[in-house]
């Protein structure tokens, strides 16, 4: 479950670099923002 949990948190913050690159700022962020909270690293949202 971790490694799923790494792997969705990695896709949402390239997504959010690139949203930022298409200047999408505030999508960009919230993806980030997202990805660090869902990432087994971080703060995770389901334990």
């Amino acid at each position: 479950m971790a490694f799923i949990l790494w792997i969705l948190a990695a896709i949402l913050v390239i997504s959010g670099i690139f949203a930022i690159f298409r200047k999408q700022i505030l999508w960009g962020v919230v993806l980030i923002v997202v990805g660090c909270l869902v990432g087994p690293g971080g703060v995770s949202i389901f334990t």
